[in-house]
């Protein structure tokens, strides 16, 4: 606040700074999209490590080239992937069960349950509903459990009355990542297991045999015993725990545990037995007169309800991985993602027409373009020798272009499915590989060399020589190599552009990518500017901010020159910005950087001394 002076002296003010610091953005976040053995379709998840992935997405799959991708990716240096899952459209169908209710007059329709994404991860899902909850006569509890028996999910005191705060839908799609569920009716489903009918107020003899059947094991025990149980039980819920022990204590069969984790709760007058598996053939059944008399049997269901009939989707096609830009599918998912530096496409490699190829590649570059994304390409598996990619490269003319880079060729390691040796398209390695570079020296070192290891690589589908690479090269192919000692590493940085006979300013893969990092962090950092007063002062504080970011680059060493003067320069003034600009409310900024270029062809010149030379 300003001083208001009131005596002779010296006053001191604190007067807030006008600089504001421009944030760096992300340079390698990798968006890998195809087929995946499950996940939400169409929708980007981000993950930081392989485990994440396999949670969220079912980990390897023989089907998947994403999954082994994004294995490599982070085996080889990555820390942050967005993965869109993809099937082909029409295909695939989520597992789903139909829960029943009986407490009307007639068997009805009570409550789907899908599992929340397609495919056949969902057949092992399995559910269980009790109604030992606060609210017995309304609410119910479901538990969700995995193909392992392990419980994954518990929602309580649900119900089917929408207008209830625990309204079941709600309740379950707000938090669940394994199911979504449908109400149908008006009731609540029957729980798992065997219910018996509502006991009396006063409870009737329990000295009593009784039988007792579980799946094929068959046993019998004495509900009550003075001598050995002490008092007698004197509600439903003491009549419960004494039901659960005698149940535990019976011999289970060989390898089971359907006895002796037998399960019995007490709900109003009820009870409610439940097997201790989650085996749906594991019903509980009391037999005999006996258990006739006490109302064991009133409705009998397996243990838990299994979900069923759940389909994976067959891997997408040219259309399904391009997308609908109105409905967010394919690639055009991406477009709402931020801080996405990398594109990955590892099924196009597998595709038999090239021509297939090129169209999603085009329609991936546009993306690049709009949303300053870098695309990695792999060759097609179809280019299994130098000469067939020389040939084959004149197909992708028409999607030449400095947002993306084309590698050859594959790499082979060990499938960690089957123990063998394949081969991979080398994308998600690369994806790697640029993300431990990035971090190690910067994004506009390039991603190539004797540091650009390709970890866990055993070989190179085609092993390729100095005269191999030095035809591949001037056509913007990026060559794979393997060298003794260092093993198989990248060994080129070009851009698709970045053929020698196009000459492009942008034909390394480091200077696109690092002017792609200027633009969207000045982008990001420049917000402020926006309705602020279109004046010189204003300008000022553009070229102050604006000039301390790209310093601080220069410092780093992304731009060549010896001073600041020489690497980088800012103009917002009177010149880049008219009246007439002003008027129409704009403001111009022109900068301009001076990258450095990679050190492609080292020359050695050695030259012999002919005599003897005094120094």
């Amino acid at each position: 606040m300003p001083t208001i002076p009131s005596y002779p002296g010296v006053y001191v003010e604190e007067l807030p700074s006008s600089v504001r610091a421009i944030q760096t953005v992300t340079t390698s976040v990798t968006a890998f999209v195809g087929h995946t053995r499950r996940g939400p379709l169409d929708e980007p998840v981000r993950i930081t490590s392989f485990a994440d992935f396999e949670r969220r997405f079912g980990g390897l799959s023989a089907r998947s080239a994403v999954g082994h991708a994004v294995h490599q990716f982070f085996g080889n240096g990555g820390t942050v992937a967005v993965v869109v899952r993809v099937a082909k459209a029409g295909s695939g169908k989520a597992a789903c069960v139909t829960l029943e209710s009986t407490e009307g007059r007639s068997a009805s329709p009570a409550l789907a349950v899908h599992a929340k994404e397609p495919g056949a991860w969902g057949n092992g899902l399995r559910v269980q509903v009790d109604y030992d909850t606060a609210h017995c006569d309304d609410t119910f509890n479901l538990r969700v459990f995995d193909a392992h028996g392990e419980a994954r999910e518990v929602f309580t005191d649900i119900s089917a009355d929408p207008s209830d705060s625990r309204y079941a839908e709600t309740v379950v799609g707000g938090g669940s990542r394994l199911i979504r569920v449908e109400v149908l009716g008006d009731d609540r489903p029957d729980p798992s297991g065997t219910v018996s009918k509502p006991f009396g107020h006063d409870l009737p003899d329990l000295a009593v045999d009784l039988t007792v059947k579980i799946g094929d094991v068959e046993r019998e025990f004495t509900l009550y015993d003075r001598d050995l149980d002490g008092d007698p039980p004197d509600s439903v819920a003491c009549l419960a725990h004494l039901l659960e022990r005698k149940l535990r204590a019976l011999p289970d069969a060989p390898g089971r545990h359907s006895f002796a984790g037998a399960e019995v709760a007490a709900f109003g007058r009820r009870l409610q037995v439940v097997a201790g598996s989650t085996d749906p053939g594991d019903v509980v059944r009391f037999v005999g007169e006996c258990a006739n008399d006490l109302g064991l049997e009133a409705s009998v269901n397996p243990p838990v309800f299994p979900l069923q009939d759940g389909e994976d989707g067959e891997p997408p096609g040219p259309r399904d991985l391009i997308g609908s830009e109105a409905r967010s599918t394919g690639i055009q998912a991406l477009r709402d993602v931020d801080d996405v530096n990398l594109l990955v496409l590892p099924e196009l490699a597998g595709y038999a027409s090239t021509e297939d190829i090129v169209t999603v590649v085009s329609a991936a570059h546009r993306l690049c373009q709009e949303r300053r994304i870098f695309l990695l390409v792999d060759a097609p598996g179809s280019w299994t020798s130098v000469d067939a990619a020389r040939a084959g490269i004149a197909d992708f003319e028409p999607v030449r272009g400095s947002y993306a880079g084309l590698y050859f060729p594959h790499i082979q390691l060990t499938d960690p499915l089957t123990g063998r040796l394949r081969s991979f398209p080398p994308s998600g390695a690369l994806a790697g590989v640029i993300a431990r570079t990035d971090s190690e020296r910067g994004v506009w070192k390039a991603p190539a060399g004797t540091e650009a290891r390709l970890a866990g690589v055993h070989s190179l589908t085609v092993r390729l020589t100095d005269r191999d690479n030095g035809l591949l090269n001037p056509l913007g192919i990026n060559c794979l190599r393997t060298f003794p000692v260092v093993g198989p590493l990248v060994w080129g940085a070009r851009t698709l552009e970045g053929t020698d006979a196009r000459d492009s300013e942008w034909a390394y893969v480091p200077v696109r990518r690092l002017a792609l990092y200027v633009e969207e962090s000045l982008r990001r950092g420049l917000q402020w500017v926006v309705f602020e007063p279109n004046d010189e002062q204003l300008w000022q504080q553009i070229r102050l901010n604006a000039s301390g970011f790209l310093n601080n680059l220069f410092r780093q060493g992304a731009f060549k020159g010896s001073t600041p003067r020489e690497a980088y320069f800012v103009k917002c003034d009177k010149d880049t910005t008219t009246a007439e600009d002003i008027a129409n409310g704009l403001v111009n900024v022109v900068l301009g950087i001076a990258p450095v270029k990679p050190a492609e062809f080292v020359v050695v010149k050695i030259q012999q001394l002919a005599g003897q030379f005094d120094l």
